[in-house]
Formats: structure tokens, C-alpha cells, sequence
């Protein structure tokens, strides 16, 4: 197999794992903190979180030489912060909405990350790179076959259309709360399959860059 495609289907495992990981940590923690669980989809389809998919994906590049655990925590730390920071200002430029406000925290920055989340980032690189990755990489490995190439390619069409149709809707609905009418046919096939109702159950954590400049 070519070294290029290992590295593909070991970035795509890598991702998807890390979006699965991501979307079941935060459900456990709005748990703990409410004792209810609370879905918390990054995408329209599937229980994603690709914050955490991109972070495992940028962990795994920066620290698979890492071997002192104070250094994977550190470069955990900044690198997961930067990440958050990046994704949240993308995200508002972009959707025009913003998943998470840190505000209320100590030592948080506009509101898009905080020390606690850096150090939890921190935290989660520690555990991931000494105990998950190793794991991840064997899986990987076994997954370089002609069945495990044909598998990573319908997952990754999969994830590819739920990654184009979730960005199409959130833009569109960006549009709609300007008064911006559709004007070709996925506007009109979105606005009728993904009004804000549907939008909003999907995505019951965002908030309108209006309420975050209050």
C-alpha cells in the first residue's frame, strides 16, 4: 500500500475516533454537571464532534515523538487551546454562531477558551498519546487491507456528505435570520429539509453571535 494512503486512512481513523471520543466526553460531562444527558453533534448525522477529531489528528502529528509525559502535557495544553480558540473564531466568521462561551472562567480568552479547558486539552493529550494512541495505531495498522481500504472509503463518503449538507445548512441558516432569500436549488432543497426547527433541536448549544456580544 502506498505511504500516502496509509497516511490518509491513519488521519481518517484518527478523526473519526477522535469526533466519536469527543462526542461521548461531552455528553458525560454535561451528565456529571446535570445529572441528564445532553447530545451535543458537531454534524447534522452521527454522534460527531470534529473539534476533538481535528485535535487528535494535530496531538497525534505534534507528539508521537513526545516521550517525557510533562512535555506531551504541555504541547497538549497550547495546542489544545489553539485549537479550541481557531475552531470557535471559525466557526462565528463562518455559521455566524459559536458552540461554546468561556467567559465565566478564569483566565479565558474572548470567550473561546480558558486555562481549564487548555489544561484539559492537557490532560486529554497525557492520556491519549501514553494510552489511547498506541492502541489507535494498532488498529490502524490492521486496517491496511483491501477490506479496510474499502471500509475508510464508504466512511469517509459518508462523513463527507454529512460534513457538506451540515456546513450548506448552517450557512443557509445564517442567511435566513438575515432575510437572505434561496436562490438556487439546494437553498430551496435545505430550507424545506432543514428549517431552523430541525437546526435548532440538532443544535441546541449554539449561540447567535448577538448573545455572545453582550
Amino acid at each position: 500500500m502506498k505511504k500516502w494512503l496509509k497516511w490518509f486512512m491513519t488521519g481518517f481513523w484518527l478523526f473519526l475516533i477522535g469526533s466519536l471520543f469527543g462526542y461521548v466526553f461531552e455528553g458525560v460531562l454535561e451528565f456529571l454537571k446535570h445529572g441528564v444527558w445532553v447530545s451535543r453533534p458537531g454534524l447534522i448525522y452521527g454522534p460527531i464532534s470534529q473539534v476533538y477529531g481535528i485535535g487528535f489528528i494535530i496531538l497525534s502529528a505534534a507528539l508521537y515523538k513526545v516521550q517525557k509525559p510533562i512535555y506531551l502535557f504541555l504541547v497538549g495544553t497550547i495546542a489544545g487551546g489553539i485549537v479550541e480558540y481557531i475552531m470557535s473564531l471559525m466557526q462565528e466568521y463562518i455559521f455566524g454562531t459559536i458552540s461554546w462561551d468561556y467567559s465565566n472562567y478564569f483566565c479565558n480568552i474572548n470567550g473561546r477558551t480558558s486555562l481549564f479547558h487548555a489544561l484539559m486539552w492537557g490532560l486529554i493529550a497525557l492520556l491519549f498519546m501514553q494510552f489511547i494512541y498506541p492502541f489507535l495505531m494498532r488498529i490502524c495498522e490492521k486496517l491496511q487491507t483491501k477490506l479496510g481500504y474499502i471500509l475508510t472509503v464508504i466512511l469517509f463518503l459518508l462523513l463527507s456528505f454529512d460534513i457538506f449538507i451540515s456546513t450548506a445548512a448552517a450557512i443557509r441558516q445564517d442567511e435566513r435570520k438575515h432575510h437572505i432569500p434561496p436562490t438556487n436549488r439546494l437553498d430551496y432543497f435545505i430550507d424545506k429539509h432543514y428549517p431552523d426547527t430541525r437546526m435548532d433541536s440538532i443544535y441546541k448549544n449554539k449561540m447567535y453571535r448577538q448573545k455572545r456580544d453582550n
